[in-house]
This record gives structure tokens, C-alpha cells and sequence, in this order.
């Protein structure tokens, strides 16, 4: 039987024109080349090539093998870019960060639906620590969620930094100022998100100014507690990524903490085969 790679060999030959090029062609050594070469003379029970200290010449057996060889090999080219076409590409696991407003999972989809080339992805929301687990474990490839400095168990990517702010109805009579005392608050009944990465700074925050607000909900559905803040049941503390036409953020005076969103890599090899997706991630997060 005729290997494949032994006429691989032979038309390397052929093209380079002497065992050393056609050996740096095919990235193997010279002795293996040859070895392969006298193996496939061995097969075919004649000699291909008439050798000297220059170049190689075919012989009339090699030139008879020469028109099969190129059409072997293009047909098998042509099926492998068959098959490589036809098979499905990989699922990308996304991990999203469960404190991001949902409206950035839907512009993801949406964007990576819309390109050239969309791949199949699977979304998984956690938080901060939930993701970097998933990472750690192989359950997700990429993850959108908070980058911290000096982070060395992922390649990462920072993609815009926010701040935090009180969220409140846009037609609240504080909505249109430009920062907010804590103090102006305490008379405001308040929502609790229970997955705000700051909570324990906001109570910090309030209770130092003596804020001691009635609250009316405690959820870990963020999107749920913006709908009661547009509905006017309350306000509560949120990223600024959260403004929208119906929730206003506005700074808090004295109330300095940041997040940086970004993406977190299981490997560099991710970042290449996800390429449509990131691309998607980018341009909603930007």
C-alpha cells in the first residue's frame, strides 16, 4: 500500500528539485525524507529518481507516477477542505458577569447573529468569583467580568471602566443633578442588590452619614430591581452601565469606588478561535 506522506514526499522532491529543499518543504529531516522516498521505490518495485551531487532527475517510472501523484494529492486537498467546511465550529462558552445589564448579553447575540461568520456560543451568567472558577475548571472559554490588576491565572483584556452612582427613576426631582449628598437620601426608601460588588462599601457609606433608609426589596435579579426603580417602589446603588431611558445614575459624593470590565482568557488559543465573538464582545461593550 502507498502511504500518502511517502508521495508527498516524492512530488517535494519533484518541485524542489533536490532531498535537502524538499526535506525543508515538507519539515522533516533529510534522513527521513529519503528513508521515505526508498520506501516507496520499495512498494512500487522500481527506482523514481536518477540522483547526483546537483539535482535529482525522474525516471521514466517517476515521470509515470508523477501525473497520479499530483492527481491524488488534489484530490485528497480538495476533500479535507470539504470536510473541514462541512463540520459544525466549536461551541464558545461565554461566562457573563451576573451584575452587567442584560441588555449587553442581548447586543452580544444579536452582533455575533449579525457577522460575516457566527459561531455557536452558549452563555453562562455567574458572579465575579463563579466565573473565574469556571475558567479555572475549563467550563467556560472566555469570560465578560471584572478585571483586576495583577490578575496572572488568565490572558485579559480591559474593556471600559465604570463607576457607581444611586439609580433612580428619571423622573425623580434628584435624577438631574450632578452628584448627590448621602445625606439628601434619608428619607428615600431603598432596594438592595445583593450581588453588588460594592455592597458592603455602600452600607459602609450610608451608615457613617447616619443614612438609615426603609427598604422595600432585596434581590439577587438586578434586572428586577430596575424594573421596581423605573416603577418608582425605590432606589439603590448601581453602576453607571445601568443608566438607561428610564433609570438615572448619579454620582454619590464621597463615593469614589470603580469596576473594570474586561475579558478573561482560558488560553491565548481562545482569543484566536473566538475572534467573531470577541469582536462582538468589543463593539457592545465599548
Amino acid at each position: 500500500m502507498i502511504d500518502r506522506h511517502h508521495l508527498r514526499y516524492f512530488l517535494a522532491v519533484v518541485d524542489a528539485g533536490n532531498f535537502s529543499k524538499a526535506a525543508r518543504q515538507v519539515n522533516v529531516t533529510q534522513p527521513t525524507l529519503s528513508v521515505g522516498i526508498a520506501k516507496l521505490e520499495a512498494s512500487l518495485g522500481t527506482r523514481l529518481f536518477l540522483r547526483n551531487n546537483q539535482r535529482v532527475q525522474l525516471t521514466a517510472d517517476g515521470v509515470a507516477l508523477l501525473a497520479h501523484a499530483r492527481t491524488i494529492e488534489g484530490e485528497f486537498n480538495a476533500l479535507e477542505t470539504r470536510l473541514a467546511d462541512a463540520r459544525p465550529a466549536p461551541l464558545l462558552r461565554i461566562g457573563v458577569l451576573s451584575t452587567l445589564p442584560g441588555r449587553v448579553a442581548g447586543q452580544l447575540v444579536a452582533a455575533i447573529r449579525a457577522s460575516d461568520a457566527p459561531e455557536p456560543i452558549e452563555l453562562v451568567e455567574g458572579a465575579e468569583r463563579d466565573l473565574v472558577a469556571r475558567l479555572q475548571r475549563d467550563r467556560i472559554d472566555v469570560a465578560l467580568t471584572i478585571v483586576r490588576d495583577g490578575e496572572t491565572r488568565f490572558a485579559t483584556e480591559a474593556l471600559f471602566e465604570e463607576g457607581y452612582g444611586v439609580a433612580l427613576p428619571v423622573w425623580h426631582e434628584l435624577a438631574g443633578r450632578a452628584e448627590i449628598r448621602g445625606e439628601m437620601l434619608a428619607g428615600e426608601t431603598m432596594m438592595v442588590r445583593r450581588q453588588c460588588e460594592v455592597l458592603a462599601e455602600t452600607s459602609r457609606y450610608f451608615t457613617e452619614r447616619g443614612v438609615r433608609p426603609r427598604f422595600a426589596f432585596r434581590s439577587t435579579n438586578d434586572e428586577r430591581v430596575m424594573a421596581l426603580v423605573r416603577a418608582g417602589l425605590g432606589i439603590t446603588v448601581a453602576a453607571e452601565s445601568y443608566a438607561d431611558d428610564g433609570v438615572a445614575i448619579v454620582p454619590l459624593a464621597g463615593f469614589s469606588p470603580r469596576r473594570r470590565i474586561g475579558l478573561a482568557f482560558r488560553s491565548p488559543e481562545v482569543a484566536g478561535r473566538a475572534s467573531t465573538a470577541l469582536a462582538a464582545l468589543r463593539a457592545v461593550t465599548g
